[in-house]
């Protein structure tokens, strides 16, 4: 089991005037310690993910502080972005890192995003699965057709040239199947979450993502599946609880009111789920805020000690989840983090003791056949 970093914290939480400090002292601590890569998502126009608004603009400053981490955007909402703009940036940044880049696609979901290219919303997969196409293209060093303002075509390549020969790809899905049997069917990776999802149910798309590579003669296990955990650990679970669990509701509460407004915007939700705008009265809004906070510590996040939360990892490891993308920036202690961030490394590294001795194992066994044979 692989472990990265992810960000996606809510501007109204940091309050700091350094506020991406976080960000680049836990890169770099995640940097020392193993991790297989740093997240940062594009969110605009709302608190919640607000200080996010170009993963290509943050990963290019964590290009420069780390050096073996994949630096990826998680996601990247592509219908929003001239798709020649794309390559360029992303060209940048992996020169800068050294061919370390990767970006999970995402369709969007929020109508009010769509201020940048308003007639993309209700066409927004189509144009996403287009984009995919044409930036693997770009990438590669192919040449592009287009008109310029004198209506004359001309003949255009992307500078400067990537280190990597290919882009490495994931698709983000919020829970929608066909989202990751399309990921599966391009031979891309998988970006998911826990939320408004169980275990069993992203288990079953898991096994149909890997069915989907196997029909177009891809390796079925060869793809990764990242799945994102909100993420904060400590020697002792009771003080755990305690420290996030005001935090960790602020967070739901300002990822709620994003819903919201993207309900009364006409649009749909997350998950591309269509609801009727409500207004949700304070007493009710408290106690699903506890409800939430209870699952989520007890369920479908990494809340507590390493010890106790190796089990929830052993399960997405079993499902065939192959890394853990632990968000941690839902509490503004930049300092309470960073500590947190050396038991997620405790955490990480006994499972690659775990990975080590069966590959021993498994070798040893081979050697073993060799010569009785």
């Amino acid at each position: 089991m692989d472990f990265g970093i992810m960000f996606f914290s809510s501007a109204d939480q940091n309050k700091a005037r350094d506020k991406y400090r976080l960000l680049i002292e836990a890169a770099k601590l995640a940097d020392r310690r193993g991790f297989c890569g740093v997240w940062t998502p594009e969110r605009h126009f709302h608190s919640f993910g607000g200080l996010f608004p170009n993963p290509s603009v943050t990963s290019a400053a964590l290009a420069m502080v780390t050096n073996q981490l994949q630096i990826r955007a998680g996601s990247l909402i592509s219908p929003l972005h001239d798709v020649v703009r794309i390559v360029e940036e992303w060209s940048v940044v992996d020169n800068l890192s050294g061919g370390r880049v990767a970006v999970s696609f995402g369709s969007g979901w929020n109508v009010n995003d769509f201020i940048f290219f308003p007639d993309r919303y209700e066409s927004r997969h189509t144009v996403m699965h287009q984009q995919i196409e044409t930036i693997k293209n770009l990438w590669a060093g192919n040449e592009f057709e287009v008109l310029n303002s004198q209506g004359k075509s001309v003949s255009l390549k992307i500078y400067p040239r990537p280190l990597q020969e290919s882009l490495p790809c994931w698709i983000t899905s919020s829970g929608n199947v066909e989202t990751f049997k399309f990921a599966g069917s391009i031979g891309a990776n998988v970006l998911t979450h826990l939320i408004g999802q169980d275990i069993e149910t992203l288990a079953m798309k898991i096994q149909q993502y890997r069915e989907a590579r196997a029909e177009q003669g891809l390796d079925p296990r060869a793809g990764k599946v990242s799945l994102m955990l909100h993420t904060f650990l400590g020697p002792e679970i009771e003080a755990v609880k305690k420290r996030v669990r005001g935090p960790f509701r602020a967070y739901i509460k300002s990822a709620v009111s994003l819903e919201t407004i993207a309900a009364n915007g006409g649009g749909v939700i997350s998950g591309g789920h269509k609801i009727e705008p409500h207004h949700i009265p304070p007493d009710v809004m408290e106690e699903l805020l506890d409800i939430a906070f209870e699952r989520y510590f007890q369920t479908a996040a990494l809340m507590g000690t390493p010890q106790g939360c190796r089990q929830l990892v052993w399960q997405m490891q079993d499902i065939g989840v192959d890394e853990i993308a632990c968000l941690i920036d839902f509490l503004d202690d930049c300092d309470a983090v960073l500590e947190s961030l050396e038991y997620i490394a405790e955490l990480k590294e006994s499972f690659s003791e775990v990975a080590a001795a069966q590959a021993g194992s498994e070798a040893l066994s081979v050697f073993t056949q060799e010569i009785t044979d």
